[in-house]
């Protein structure tokens, strides 16, 4: 998918391209284990805005980039990152395509929302299926300053081997996945709303005049 292609690029936020979250849950929520706190997420966030920085390891644990942005999501299978510093760069899906638009490229590049990012942890977070049809979920325990858990894929085509989900007393706070090449994409997330009113436009994409458009 060209440079912007979302899964196995620099540029690819996974999780978007990613996960994301900041939701500020009950106290059952903060006294529970990283099970329960993913199990209210996916039940109680609707929709989801804030801000996010990434970093991309390589398989040994090299920083080899570092991004930051905005992103919004609403369930189901619409979101949005807006990457700033260091380069510019929009993603938008709209419930049925996904659309990379590379400013500094002028290159556009949309596919069908299932082939774009189809199992993956972008996928997850904007869809409202019942995670363990597709994954299988384990319980990490605490590690550092979160508690955490871990998402293994069940299908075998996919582009990564897990994503892990730390979370604080009260938030989801970091989401790393680990690709099929060592590569780790981690997202820390701050000054996100749980369940803000979004407007629909934020959702809809049409490619600036002029710009080169790759898949549609």
């Amino acid at each position: 998918m060209l440079r912007a292609r979302i899964y196995n690029m620099k540029r690819s936020p996974y999780f978007l391209t990613s996960a994301l979250a900041l939701w500020c849950l009950s106290t059952s929520f903060a006294q529970a284990g990283g099970k329960e706190r993913l199990d209210s997420f996916f039940k109680d966030v609707q929709s989801l805005r804030g801000e996010f920085s990434q970093t991309v390891l390589d398989p040994r644990m090299n920083v080899t980039e570092e991004a930051q942005g905005t992103l919004a999501l609403q369930r189901p299978g619409k979101f949005r990152w807006d990457y700033k510093v260091p380069y510019h760069q929009v993603i938008v899906a709209d419930g049925k395509k996904v659309w990379i638009y590379d400013i500094e490229l002028e290159q556009v590049t949309v596919k069908a929302l299932n082939e774009a990012v189809g199992n993956t942890p972008a996928q997850l977070l904007s869809s409202g299926e019942n995670l363990e049809k597709s994954f299988t979920v384990t319980e990490q325990g605490a590690q550092g300053d979160f508690d955490w858990v871990e998402l293994t894929p069940k299908q075998q085509d996919t582009n990564f081997e897990r994503v892990r989900l730390g979370f604080d007393q009260s938030n989801l706070r970091v989401m790393e996945l680990v690709d099929n090449f060592g590569q780790t994409t981690r997202l820390q997330f701050s000054r996100l709303e749980r369940n803000p009113k979004l407007v629909p436009s934020l959702f809809d994409f049409k490619p600036p005049p002029g710009v080169d458009v790759v898949g549609e």
